[in-house]
């Protein structure tokens, strides 16, 4: 097992001194005692775009590569920082930080395209770091520094320890890494969304065509695909508010933006896992008395002049001025709009604070930029105005639907407790139901502060509540139907009852006729019987009188007969007297 190597920070590997790249041989020294395997992670990109801080991280440190908070480039040539590999065993991960490009305190920028280079040519994963977006002038670098490369590679063929260069080119280059900072736009396209990778793939995609004007756009891109088969993307959002990124080296996780913290562990992740033992054509891995080697060879060789220079310098230095420019008009605008409160009560209000602050950063452009005589840069700015325009919409839209999504929670949150005790689980409960909704609409209608998406996201949430609204409907007419159905039965049950009594009344009533017939019947017959009996009695009565009297008239008529015969026998009584006595005469 190879001994470690304990590098506790940086060291310069190239400096510049006169328009000229010089080796550090304490550096160099360091190289040469390493018989590991290198992983060489190199990383270039403009100055003061967050670099170091992120070869730091791959580090494992917090400081360590120098990390300037002022507009002054800090990291000068190529720095190099040596280590052992966090996920591979007895292997070294060699991390090279380059000076920034662009820098404005330049006399020159031939150093740019040679510290560009030798990035390449040593590093087994190229890690190219941009601002904001993917453009043309970033692609038109790439492949021309490219270009060089392979050019003063092949004007310098590697050969250590005797060993030829292979028949394979590509397979010197290194896997490229693109690192977009500050990333504002939306990963989608078509209204589909898209990874960080499909976004580099779309922006390296061949047009078709054969004309001249489709060849121009297709070359750099046909050259980087070539020599960077492997590539992989990431996007960066602003790791913390302006006023704090002075601070960066000394923030913890928890005061970054969270979805930076993520982005770089990503990131650092990827690196880890993914970046390769740097190779030689021919399959030979590097080591550090090769990769030494290396560094000699190439350095020697852009010292001779073998590595041409860019052409354009007035172009190049128009394309780093006015890139800077469109960057300040964007931070002006990113500030302005950074302040202003989300959700906007309507999207007018956002179009108007839109329009203000578009026209202070063409304003801040304008005063900034440089030869910008086709008005390239503004209109890429405007574009990307727009885009951060369209982008603050979707993030007004996104706080109101966040808004009103949890006023509606929270408004709507009395009701779900009463439908999970079962309120509203009885008849008549569905008509409660939407009484109940009605209120609380019209409390949310009243809630200021909701902003543009409060009708849409409110029509989603009744949307999204219509399966229960339904359900509590068919447990009400279930219900129901079983209610009406006992009342039904209940007024069966009462008309039964009821015919059973009015039944059950007039058997009553009817036995009481009956009753009351047999008695009057009864009395009838009693009163029959006693007018018989008085009948037969006043018919005794009246036979005994009758016999009385005509007992009575015949006593009297015995009786006038009586008199009659005693008159008679008198009178005759008298005349035999009065014949006895004489004649007598009767009176």
């Amino acid at each position: 097992m190879a001994p470690e190597i304990h590098m506790p920070e940086p060291m310069c590997l190239i400096n510049n001194a006169e328009e000229k790249l010089v080796v550090n041989q304490e550096a160099l020294e360091i190289l040469s005692s390493i018989t590991q395997p290198l992983v060489v992670v190199a990383i270039v990109g403009l100055y003061r775009t967050g670099k170091s801080y992120l070869m730091n991280k791959l580090a494992g440190k917090e400081r360590g590569f120098s990390v300037g908070s002022t507009v002054q480039s800090h990291t000068k040539g190529i720095w190099m920082w040596c280590v052992p590999h966090p996920q591979k065993a007895d292997h070294t991960l060699v991390l090279l930080d380059t000076e920034g490009l662009g820098d404005v305190e330049k006399i020159d920028d031939k150093n740019d395209i040679q510290i560009f280079a030798m990035s390449i040519l040593l590093s087994s994963s190229f890690v190219y770091n941009t601002m904001s977006k993917i453009d043309q002038g970033a692609i038109d670098l790439l492949h021309s520094v490219t270009e060089l490369t392979d050019l003063l590679r092949t004007r310098n063929p590697p050969e250590p320890n005797g060993v030829k260069e292979a028949t394979d080119n590509v397979s010197f280059f290194p896997d490229l890494v693109w690192t977009l900072r500050d990333f504002f736009l939306s990963l989608e396209t078509d209204g589909r969304v898209i990874t960080s990778d499909e976004y580099l793939e779309n922006s390296l995609k061949l047009r078709q065509g054969s004309d001249e004007k489709t060849k121009n756009f297709n070359l750099p891109r046909l050259c980087i695909q070539k020599f960077f088969p492997i590539k992989k993307c990431f996007v960066f959002d602003s790791p913390t508010r302006r006023n704090k990124l002075a601070q960066l080296e000394t923030l913890g996780d928890d005061e970054l933006n969270p979805e930076f913290v993520q982005q770089l562990a990503e990131f650092c992740s990827h690196i880890f896992s993914h970046s390769k033992v740097k190779t030689l054509p021919g399959g030979i891995q590097v080591n550090g008395p090769r990769l030494e080697s290396l560094v000699l060879t190439y350095v020697n060789a852009i010292n001779k002049g073998d590595l041409p220079c860019l052409e354009g310098s007035v172009l190049a230095l128009a394309q780093r001025e006015n890139s800077a420019a469109v960057q300040k008009a964007i931070a002006h605008y990113d500030q302005q709009m950074g302040q202003v409160q989300l959700p906007t009560e309507t999207l007018q209000k956002l179009q108007d604070l839109h329009r203000t602050f578009e026209k202070e950063a063409i304003e801040i452009f304008k005063k900034h930029c440089f030869k910008d005589e086709d008005q390239s840069f503004q209109k890429e700015l405007e574009t990307s105005l727009n885009a951060k325009h369209n982008d603050i919409c979707k993030k007004n839209e996104e706080a109101s639907a966040a808004r009103c999504s949890t006023l509606l929670q929270s408004i709507f949150s009395s009701l779900d407790q009463e439908v999970a005790k079962g309120i509203y689980s009885k008849p008549g409960g569905h008509n409660l139901y939407v009484q109940k909704t009605e209120e609380l609409k019209a409390r949310y209608h009243q809630e200021p502060g909701k902003g543009i998406q409060a009708e849409e996201v409110l029509q989603k949430y009744l949307k999204s509540k219509e399966s229960l609204s339904n359900s509590i409907l068919q447990t009400d007419r279930a219900l129901t139907a079983k209610e009406r159905k006992r009342e039904a039965e209940q007024a069966r049950a009462a008309a039964a009852r009821a015919r059973a009594h009015r039944l059950e009344a007039i058997r009553k009533e009817e036995e009481e006729q009956r009753n009351q017939e047999e008695k009057r019947h009864q009395e009838q017959l009693e009163q029959i019987e006693r007018n018989r009996q008085n009948f037969l009695v006043q018919l005794k009565q009246k036979e005994e009188q009758m016999l009385r009297e005509q007992a009575e008239r015949i006593k009297a008529i015995h009786e006038a007969e009586l008199r009659k015969l005693q008159e008679q026998i008198n009178n005759a009584t008298v005349y035999h007297h009065h014949s006895s006595h004489g004649r007598c005469t009767i009176c």
